[in-house]
């Protein structure tokens, strides 16, 4: 057998090792374009539907911020209190951990806040009309936080995202309400393709949490409808 001669071998070696300085740079550039996110732009409005009759409307945006992304919505109800208005803004990075999130509502109460994730802890900035400002940190098991906020249902858009669907299964996350300061766990399991009629199928997800179970309706990576059983309640996309 040849041997290869040692200045060709050494030639091969740096064109290798530049080959593979190449692929990681490619790498790099892709990750840091969103290539690698879990999220793809999305917008819309949902009808949110109680008792059949219609209680309000959110209209929401998912769109990329340089390296990072960013979920808004607004939220316009009619409450038991009266109109209430809530406005919520999510930064995140590519594979779905948050970075802050910052909401506010107006109507029978004013009041806002501010969120900032550092890991798995999230410390909360919570102002409240006519109150002292109020702190409070919450820390996870995961920095991998789903965010579920009042009211604020393009936050289930973003939780389906997060979910391994090539695993399947249950899979469980950390959650967080901010508006209600309570933290927990929300567990994901996919049920598979359902009729949604006129011979369109949707993926339909479960999620659950200590208090509450809803079905998630997609297509593809859209959410298109959420259903709670328990509080006659329906959210459709427009």
């Amino acid at each position: 057998m040849s041997r290869v001669p040692p200045l060709v071998r050494s030639a091969a070696r740096r064109a290798a090792i530049a080959a593979m300085a190449a692929c990681i740079m490619l790498s790099s550039a892709l990750a840091f374009a969103g290539g690698s996110s879990v999220f793809a732009p999305d917008r819309g409005k949902f009808k949110i539907m109680v008792n059949g009759m219609q209680a309000g409307e959110e209209t929401f945006d998912l769109s990329p911020d340089g390296d990072h992304w960013v979920a808004h919505g607004v939220t316009e109800i009619q409450t038991s209190a009266g109109h209430e208005r809530v406005t919520g803004n999510l930064l995140l990075h590519p594979d779905g951990t948050p970075i802050r999130y910052d909401w506010s509502t107006t109507g029978a109460q004013k009041a806002a806040a501010a969120i900032t994730f550092k890991g798995p802890v999230a410390m909360i900035d919570l102002h409240v009309l006519g109150k002292r400002p109020y702190t409070k940190q919450f820390t996870f098991g995961s920095p991998n936080i789903a965010i579920l906020d009042n009211n604020l249902y393009d936050q289930f858009g973003v939780l389906a995202r997060l979910y391994n669907w090539r695993g399947g299964g249950e899979q469980t996350f950390p959650v967080l309400i901010p508006q209600a300061l309570t933290p927990g766990s929300v567990t994901l399991n996919s049920l598979g393709p359902q009729d949604a009629g006129g011979g369109k199928k949707l993926d339909e997800l479960q999620v659950k949490t200590a208090d509450l179970e809803v079905d998630l309706y997609l297509d593809g990576k859209k959410l298109m409808r959420i259903v709670s059983p328990s509080a006659n309640a329906e959210i459709d996309r427009e």
